[in-house]
């Protein structure tokens, strides 16, 4: 049969799958197909199911990548020839290889399972170490609950440098003993990292106890919010004592399951009345715990204070921000970022407590430098705390609300006055 008759069957089954089975070639008419100049056609064969593995495997070295990335997503591509794509230097061809992979994942028939597990230990090893992190996050997507994956892979995929490819093998991989997980939490691995484990079902004690003894408060939140998650008691219970310093725990700690009437009790004498109410109307709590609750409740209900004049309402005010920044600072948790989500959030009693608390001044004179409206001196309080120049810059215009024409600037933690000139901003602040 002459090569153009043969392109001519070749388009036919490509326009009508369902035919491929009456259309399919012979070894040596399938080879003349793979040398043809027009890569069009060999793109097609790249496509079918029916072609011997000899030619998908001659077809993964075609010079045409878009033929290459058709072999990679091909399921009868040989597993010598899938190991090969692994190494192409067109992305998009170890994309198509990934993909492939998420496709034949668990969950589908147990002939697709049995050829995932069939693929080369070296394919999924190379595809666990690609340079680009979107091929690493498919291969982790579709292995992240695959229980026959060769351990080595799942662990380089979840210490991963790039959460989106460490998340799901986090939370998901049955493969991950509390040994693995233990270690990976020592190891200060990516931000996210801790939340992702947190939120695995049926969270061990000993990981918990690891998880809520660390500075991370969205993983403290995401392992409080994770109701499988086993929690110890007296780990709750410092939990509920770190919650009166960080208000992120309080909610998910008022909606924790099988809450023990201690900690509930303790909450009550500290959280907002709106959490105050959804505590006490929590149907799941025992007894003692809804007695605890009420008793506290009426206390609070029924407490007067007598009225405190405004000027000592305001120092109280800012004593109680300077006190919760300290607790902070002292758990290592009073980084720049919570002071810029302060500012932005618009907490800027807190703010500027923090800011003064890491520059280690009182609050008279944090208090003064701010009222000077100077960019000189809101700069150097800036340079006290260890803020970089863009979050001094953002004090001057929100805390000191000096005019943005006016503030200093500078480039990342560059200051544009020297250290002998901010100093001396401070000593005259310092000792007005």
């Amino acid at each position: 049969m002459d090569l153009s008759r043969l392109t001519a069957r070749l388009e036919e089954g490509s326009a009508n799958p369902a035919g491929l089975a009456s259309a399919a070639f012979t070894y040596e008419e399938a080879k003349r197909l793979a040398g043809h100049p027009d890569p069009e056609v060999r793109r097609a064969l790249a496509t079918r199911a029916d072609v011997v593995p000899e030619i998908l495997y001659f077809l993964s070295a075609d010079p045409d990548p878009e033929v290459r990335r058709r072999i990679a997503a091909n399921a009868g591509t040989p597993r010598q020839a899938d190991y090969n794509l692994a190494h192409d230097k067109d992305a998009e061809v170890r994309a198509g290889l990934a993909r492939k992979i998420a496709r034949l994942a668990p969950g589908l028939s147990r002939d697709e399972r049995d050829r995932v597990r069939a693929m080369t230990y070296e394919t999924l090893s190379l595809l666990a170490r690609d340079q680009a992190p979107t091929i690493r996050r498919i291969l982790a997507e579709a292995l992240k609950s695959d229980p026959h994956v060769a351990p080595e892979v799942i662990a380089r995929l979840a210490r991963d440098i790039e959460i989106i490819v460490a998340a799901p093998i986090l939370e998901f991989s049955p493969i991950l003993t509390d040994e693995d997980l233990l270690d990976i939490i020592r190891s200060s691995p990516v931000a996210g990292a801790l939340s992702a484990i947190a939120k695995r079902d049926g969270l061990s004690a000993g990981v918990s106890d690891v998880i809520a003894g660390s500075a991370d408060v969205e993983a403290i939140a995401d392992l409080l919010g994770n109701d499988s998650a086993q929690l110890r008691e007296d780990t709750l219970d410092a939990m509920v004592a770190r919650a009166r310093a960080l208000p992120r725990l309080r909610e998910p700690l008022v909606r924790r399951a099988n809450l023990p009437h201690g900690a509930a009790r303790r909450l009550a004498t500290f959280i907002a009345d709106n959490l105050l109410q959804v505590l006490a109307q929590r149907r799941d709590l025992s007894p003692e715990a809804v007695s605890a609750v009420r008793r506290v409740v009426h206390d609070r209900l029924k407490a007067t204070k007598p009225a405190i004049p405004s000027e000592n309402r305001e120092a109280l005010e800012i004593e109680a921000e300077y006190e919760k920044a300290r607790l902070l600072k002292d758990s290592g948790q009073l980084d720049e970022d919570l002071i810029r989500d302060a500012i932005a959030r618009n907490h800027l009693a807190f703010a500027r407590a923090a800011i003064g608390v890491r520059a280690d001044l009182g609050p008279e004179v944090v208090a003064r430098i701010l009222a000077s409206a100077s960019p000189k001196a809101v700069t150097a309080l800036g340079w006290r705390a260890g803020l970089s120049m863009e979050t001094t810059a953002l004090a001057q215009v929100r805390l000191a609300r000096i005019n943005p024409d006016m503030a200093l600037h500078g480039v990342g933690r560059r200051y544009p006055l020297t250290d002998g000139e901010m100093a001396i901003q401070i000593a005259i602040f310092a000792n007005d």
